[in-house]
Protein backbone atom coordinates (compact mmCIF):
# COMPACT_ATOMS: atom_id res chain seq x y z
CA UNK A 1 0.00 0.00 0.00
CA UNK A 2 1.40 3.47 -0.90
CA UNK A 3 2.13 5.72 2.04
CA UNK A 4 -0.63 8.27 2.67
CA UNK A 5 -0.10 12.01 2.97
CA UNK A 6 -3.15 13.94 4.15
CA UNK A 7 -3.12 17.69 4.82
CA UNK A 8 -5.95 18.67 7.18
CA UNK A 9 -6.89 22.10 8.43
CA UNK A 10 -9.55 24.50 9.61
CA UNK A 11 -10.50 27.71 7.87
CA UNK A 12 -12.28 29.80 10.49
CA UNK A 13 -14.44 32.64 9.17
CA UNK A 14 -14.46 35.25 11.93
CA UNK A 15 -17.53 36.99 10.55
CA UNK A 16 -18.51 38.34 13.98
CA UNK A 17 -20.69 41.46 13.60
CA UNK A 18 -19.65 42.03 9.98
CA UNK A 19 -21.83 39.29 8.58
CA UNK A 20 -24.96 40.60 10.32
CA UNK A 21 -24.54 44.26 9.37
CA UNK A 22 -24.06 43.20 5.74
CA UNK A 23 -27.72 43.95 5.01
CA UNK A 24 -26.97 44.94 1.43
CA UNK A 25 -29.38 47.88 1.36
CA UNK A 26 -28.20 49.52 4.58
CA UNK A 27 -31.33 48.60 6.56
CA UNK A 28 -30.89 48.34 10.36
CA UNK A 29 -29.91 44.97 11.77
CA UNK A 30 -31.63 43.32 14.71
CA UNK A 31 -29.43 43.93 17.80
CA UNK A 32 -29.87 40.30 18.86
CA UNK A 33 -28.18 39.13 15.66
CA UNK A 34 -25.37 41.60 16.32
CA UNK A 35 -25.00 40.07 19.80
CA UNK A 36 -24.54 36.66 18.18
CA UNK A 37 -21.64 38.10 16.21
CA UNK A 38 -20.13 39.55 19.38
CA UNK A 39 -20.39 36.11 21.00
CA UNK A 40 -18.45 34.65 18.08
CA UNK A 41 -15.69 37.25 18.28
CA UNK A 42 -15.28 36.81 22.03
CA UNK A 43 -16.55 33.58 23.59
CA UNK A 44 -16.36 31.63 20.33
CA UNK A 45 -12.78 32.61 19.55
CA UNK A 46 -11.64 31.85 23.10
CA UNK A 47 -13.19 28.38 23.02
CA UNK A 48 -11.72 27.54 19.62
CA UNK A 49 -8.26 28.72 20.64
CA UNK A 50 -8.46 26.43 23.66
CA UNK A 51 -9.55 23.54 21.42
CA UNK A 52 -6.66 24.05 19.01
CA UNK A 53 -4.15 24.40 21.82
CA UNK A 54 -5.38 21.09 23.24
CA UNK A 55 -4.68 19.28 19.96
CA UNK A 56 -1.64 21.36 18.91
CA UNK A 57 -3.33 22.52 15.70
CA UNK A 58 -2.52 25.72 13.78
CA UNK A 59 -5.36 27.10 11.65
CA UNK A 60 -6.30 29.90 9.28
CA UNK A 61 -8.63 32.59 10.60
CA UNK A 62 -10.23 34.37 7.65
CA UNK A 63 -11.05 37.75 9.13
CA UNK A 64 -13.16 40.56 7.71
CA UNK A 65 -11.25 43.79 8.27
CA UNK A 66 -14.27 45.10 10.21
CA UNK A 67 -13.83 42.23 12.69
CA UNK A 68 -10.15 42.97 13.15
CA UNK A 69 -10.75 46.70 13.65
CA UNK A 70 -13.68 46.05 16.01
CA UNK A 71 -12.09 43.26 18.11
CA UNK A 72 -8.33 43.83 17.91
CA UNK A 73 -7.54 42.28 21.30
CA UNK A 74 -9.32 39.05 20.34
CA UNK A 75 -7.57 38.79 16.98
CA UNK A 76 -4.26 39.55 18.70
CA UNK A 77 -4.81 36.32 20.67
CA UNK A 78 -5.19 34.48 17.36
CA UNK A 79 -2.10 36.08 15.84
CA UNK A 80 0.04 35.60 18.93
CA UNK A 81 -0.94 31.91 19.16
CA UNK A 82 0.71 31.37 15.78
CA UNK A 83 -2.38 31.01 13.61
CA UNK A 84 -2.62 32.42 10.08
CA UNK A 85 -4.87 35.41 9.36
CA UNK A 86 -6.47 35.59 5.92
CA UNK A 87 -8.68 37.97 3.97
CA UNK A 88 -12.48 37.82 4.10
CA UNK A 89 -13.69 41.18 2.81
CA UNK A 90 -14.46 44.20 4.96
CA UNK A 91 -18.02 43.64 6.23
CA UNK A 92 -18.62 40.26 4.61
CA UNK A 93 -20.00 42.09 1.56
CA UNK A 94 -20.86 39.95 -1.47
CA UNK A 95 -18.40 40.90 -4.16
CA UNK A 96 -20.76 39.59 -6.84
CA UNK A 97 -22.92 42.64 -6.04
CA UNK A 98 -20.07 45.14 -6.40
CA UNK A 99 -18.57 46.72 -9.53
CA UNK A 100 -14.92 45.94 -10.19
CA UNK A 101 -13.75 49.29 -8.82
CA UNK A 102 -15.47 48.71 -5.46
CA UNK A 103 -14.22 45.12 -5.29
CA UNK A 104 -10.70 46.49 -5.66
CA UNK A 105 -11.28 49.14 -3.01
CA UNK A 106 -12.43 46.50 -0.49
CA UNK A 107 -9.52 44.20 -1.31
CA UNK A 108 -6.95 46.99 -1.00
CA UNK A 109 -8.38 48.19 2.32
CA UNK A 110 -8.54 44.66 3.72
CA UNK A 111 -4.94 43.89 2.72
CA UNK A 112 -3.77 47.13 4.35
CA UNK A 113 -5.61 46.43 7.62
CA UNK A 114 -4.32 42.86 7.95
CA UNK A 115 -0.78 43.78 6.89
CA UNK A 116 -0.55 46.52 9.50
CA UNK A 117 -1.94 44.23 12.20
CA UNK A 118 0.18 41.16 11.41
CA UNK A 119 3.36 42.87 10.27
CA UNK A 120 3.25 40.93 7.02
CA UNK A 121 1.00 40.69 3.99
CA UNK A 122 -1.81 38.11 4.13
CA UNK A 123 -1.34 35.16 1.79
CA UNK A 124 -4.91 33.85 1.45
CA UNK A 125 -8.45 34.95 0.71
CA UNK A 126 -11.92 33.47 0.97
CA UNK A 127 -14.93 35.21 -0.54
CA UNK A 128 -17.77 36.12 1.83
CA UNK A 129 -20.49 33.47 1.42
CA UNK A 130 -18.24 32.00 -1.31
CA UNK A 131 -20.02 34.38 -3.68
CA UNK A 132 -17.37 35.28 -6.23
CA UNK A 133 -16.96 37.38 -9.38
CA UNK A 134 -15.16 37.30 -12.72
CA UNK A 135 -12.78 39.93 -11.37
CA UNK A 136 -11.77 38.07 -8.21
CA UNK A 137 -8.90 35.85 -9.38
CA UNK A 138 -7.31 38.54 -11.61
CA UNK A 139 -7.45 41.01 -8.71
CA UNK A 140 -5.96 38.50 -6.26
CA UNK A 141 -3.21 37.66 -8.75
CA UNK A 142 -2.40 41.32 -9.31
CA UNK A 143 -2.31 41.93 -5.55
CA UNK A 144 0.13 39.05 -5.04
CA UNK A 145 -2.24 36.92 -2.96
CA UNK A 146 -0.94 33.34 -3.01
CA UNK A 147 -4.14 31.33 -2.62
CA UNK A 148 -7.91 31.46 -2.69
CA UNK A 149 -10.48 29.38 -0.80
CA UNK A 150 -13.76 30.10 -2.62
CA UNK A 151 -14.19 27.77 -5.61
CA UNK A 152 -15.36 24.19 -5.93
CA UNK A 153 -13.81 22.65 -9.05
CA UNK A 154 -12.56 19.88 -6.73
CA UNK A 155 -13.22 19.10 -3.10
CA UNK A 156 -10.10 17.37 -1.72
CA UNK A 157 -7.27 18.44 -4.05
CA UNK A 158 -5.42 21.74 -4.51
CA UNK A 159 -5.09 23.18 -8.01
CA UNK A 160 -4.33 26.36 -9.92
CA UNK A 161 -7.51 28.43 -9.94
CA UNK A 162 -8.84 29.20 -13.45
CA UNK A 163 -7.95 32.73 -14.48
CA UNK A 164 -11.56 33.78 -15.22
CA UNK A 165 -10.92 34.16 -18.94
CA UNK A 166 -13.38 31.35 -19.70
CA UNK A 167 -16.88 32.40 -20.72
CA UNK A 168 -20.29 30.83 -21.05
CA UNK A 169 -23.61 31.84 -22.53
CA UNK A 170 -26.54 32.11 -20.14
CA UNK A 171 -29.64 30.19 -21.18
CA UNK A 172 -32.21 32.84 -22.06
CA UNK A 173 -35.40 31.12 -23.21
CA UNK A 174 -36.77 34.46 -24.34
CA UNK A 175 -34.25 34.30 -27.18
CA UNK A 176 -33.97 31.84 -30.04
CA UNK A 177 -32.25 28.63 -28.93
CA UNK A 178 -29.51 29.05 -31.52
CA UNK A 179 -28.32 32.11 -29.59
CA UNK A 180 -27.58 30.24 -26.38
CA UNK A 181 -26.70 26.72 -27.53
CA UNK A 182 -22.94 27.10 -27.11
CA UNK A 183 -20.30 25.39 -24.92
CA UNK A 184 -18.21 27.02 -22.23
CA UNK A 185 -14.79 28.15 -23.43
CA UNK A 186 -11.58 26.52 -22.23
CA UNK A 187 -10.34 26.87 -18.66
CA UNK A 188 -6.91 28.46 -18.31
CA UNK A 189 -4.88 28.40 -15.08
CA UNK A 190 -3.95 31.45 -13.07
CA UNK A 191 -1.01 31.81 -10.68
CA UNK A 192 -3.35 31.64 -7.66
CA UNK A 193 -3.52 28.32 -5.79
CA UNK A 194 -7.03 27.11 -5.03
CA UNK A 195 -7.66 25.39 -1.70
CA UNK A 196 -11.21 24.36 -2.54
CA UNK A 197 -14.30 25.36 -0.62
CA UNK A 198 -16.98 22.81 0.23
CA UNK A 199 -20.45 23.53 1.62
CA UNK A 200 -20.61 19.95 2.88
CA UNK A 201 -17.85 20.55 5.43
CA UNK A 202 -19.09 23.96 6.57
CA UNK A 203 -20.78 24.39 9.94
CA UNK A 204 -22.96 27.36 8.93
CA UNK A 205 -25.71 25.73 6.80
CA UNK A 206 -26.68 22.93 9.22
CA UNK A 207 -25.88 24.43 12.61
CA UNK A 208 -26.82 28.09 12.74
CA UNK A 209 -30.43 29.00 13.52
CA UNK A 210 -31.64 30.84 10.45
CA UNK A 211 -33.93 30.04 7.54
CA UNK A 212 -34.83 26.42 6.73
CA UNK A 213 -31.64 25.12 8.37
CA UNK A 214 -30.48 25.11 11.96
CA UNK A 215 -30.14 22.95 15.02
CA UNK A 216 -29.29 19.82 13.08
CA UNK A 217 -28.04 17.14 15.46
CA UNK A 218 -24.27 17.51 15.62
CA UNK A 219 -23.89 13.74 15.38
CA UNK A 220 -25.56 13.88 11.95
CA UNK A 221 -23.15 16.60 10.84
CA UNK A 222 -20.19 14.75 12.32
CA UNK A 223 -21.13 11.56 10.45
CA UNK A 224 -21.32 13.45 7.14
CA UNK A 225 -17.92 15.06 7.68
CA UNK A 226 -16.37 11.77 8.76
CA UNK A 227 -17.77 9.98 5.72
CA UNK A 228 -16.26 12.56 3.40
CA UNK A 229 -12.89 12.15 5.08
CA UNK A 230 -13.15 8.36 5.08
CA UNK A 231 -14.05 8.28 1.38
CA UNK A 232 -11.10 10.50 0.46
CA UNK A 233 -8.76 8.41 2.61
CA UNK A 234 -9.92 5.26 0.81
CA UNK A 235 -9.70 6.71 -2.69
CA UNK A 236 -6.59 8.94 -2.63
CA UNK A 237 -3.00 8.47 -1.49
CA UNK A 238 -2.67 12.25 -1.16
CA UNK A 239 -5.45 14.72 -0.47
CA UNK A 240 -6.32 17.82 1.50
CA UNK A 241 -9.25 18.19 3.89
CA UNK A 242 -10.02 21.85 4.63
CA UNK A 243 -12.99 22.39 6.95
CA UNK A 244 -14.83 25.72 7.22
CA UNK A 245 -16.28 26.89 10.50
CA UNK A 246 -17.48 30.06 12.27
CA UNK A 247 -16.81 30.94 15.93
CA UNK A 248 -20.43 31.95 16.54
CA UNK A 249 -21.47 28.44 15.42
CA UNK A 250 -18.59 26.15 16.36
CA UNK A 251 -18.04 28.03 19.61
CA UNK A 252 -21.21 26.47 20.99
CA UNK A 253 -20.67 23.65 23.52
CA UNK A 254 -22.23 20.83 21.51
CA UNK A 255 -20.24 21.79 18.41
CA UNK A 256 -16.94 21.99 20.31
CA UNK A 257 -17.57 18.41 21.44
CA UNK A 258 -18.28 17.42 17.82
CA UNK A 259 -14.94 18.88 16.73
CA UNK A 260 -13.13 17.00 19.49
CA UNK A 261 -14.59 13.71 18.26
CA UNK A 262 -13.84 14.59 14.64
CA UNK A 263 -10.23 15.57 15.34
CA UNK A 264 -9.64 12.34 17.23
CA UNK A 265 -11.15 10.31 14.39
CA UNK A 266 -8.94 12.02 11.82
CA UNK A 267 -5.87 11.60 14.05
CA UNK A 268 -6.46 7.85 14.17
CA UNK A 269 -5.30 7.65 10.53
CA UNK A 270 -1.67 7.41 9.40
CA UNK A 271 -0.19 10.21 7.32
CA UNK A 272 -2.29 13.05 8.73
CA UNK A 273 -0.65 16.48 9.02
CA UNK A 274 -2.56 19.44 10.48
CA UNK A 275 -1.66 22.85 9.08
CA UNK A 276 -3.05 26.27 8.13
CA UNK A 277 -4.47 26.55 4.62
CA UNK A 278 -1.56 28.78 3.63
CA UNK A 279 0.86 25.93 4.28
CA UNK A 280 -1.28 23.60 2.16
CA UNK A 281 -1.03 26.13 -0.68
CA UNK A 282 2.73 26.36 -0.29
CA UNK A 283 3.09 22.57 -0.34
CA UNK A 284 1.29 22.51 -3.69
CA UNK A 285 2.99 25.59 -5.12
CA UNK A 286 6.44 24.25 -4.26
CA UNK A 287 5.75 20.90 -5.92
CA UNK A 288 5.92 18.93 -2.66
CA UNK A 289 2.24 18.00 -2.95
CA UNK A 290 0.79 16.86 -6.30
CA UNK A 291 -2.76 18.20 -6.40
CA UNK A 292 -4.63 18.12 -9.70
CA UNK A 293 -5.14 20.05 -12.92
CA UNK A 294 -8.61 21.42 -13.54
CA UNK A 295 -9.67 21.06 -17.14
CA UNK A 296 -12.77 21.71 -19.19
CA UNK A 297 -14.31 23.85 -21.88
CA UNK A 298 -13.87 23.99 -25.62
CA UNK A 299 -11.84 26.04 -28.06
CA UNK A 300 -14.64 28.38 -29.01
CA UNK A 301 -14.34 31.97 -30.18
CA UNK A 302 -17.16 34.21 -29.08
Amino acid sequence: MPKKRVLVGYGIDVDAVANWINTGDGSPQNPTNVSRGIFGATVGIDRLLKLYEKYNIKCTFFTPAHTLESFPEQLAKVRDAGHELGLHGYTHEYISDLPAKEQQAVLTKSIDVLTQFCGKKPQGYTAPAWTTSKELIPQLEQAGIVYDHSFMHHDVQPYWAPDSSHTWVETDVKKEAVQWMSPMTKLMPSKVVEIPANWHVDDWPPLQPKGPYGYVDTHVVERMWREQFDFAYREYDTFIFPMSIHPQVSGKPQVILMHERLIEHINSHEGVEWMPLGEMAEEFRSGRFPGVSVEGGADVKR
